[in-house]
């Protein structure tokens, strides 16, 4: 159970950077903090709409890896008898 535990943590350290980096790769919608940086100003040289609904999946799927890791770590730790 140790092994499959530290692998479960090794997923959601490496699933956590990797949504951290997706969510700061999409595009500001503008009206929060993207204003604030200067995200307001819209430009047609951002990335198209294929690599944004690309970038969307990708964000759902690696979302869905780290809640699965988090539900499987609490199982562990529930479980263990030791």
């Amino acid at each position: 159970m140790l092994v499959l535990k530290i692998v479960l943590i090794s997923l959601l350290v490496l699933t956590s950077m990797l949504l951290i980096l997706f969510v700061l790769l999409h595009k500001g919608r503008g009206g929060g903090l993207s204003d604030m940086f200067g995200g307001g100003v819209t430009s047609s040289l951002g990335s198209s709409g294929v690599a944004e609904r690309n970038l969307n999946r990708l964000t759902v799927i690696v979302s869905l890896v780290w809640f699965f890791s988090i539900v499987g770590i609490g199982l562990v730790d529930r479980f263990t008898l030791i």
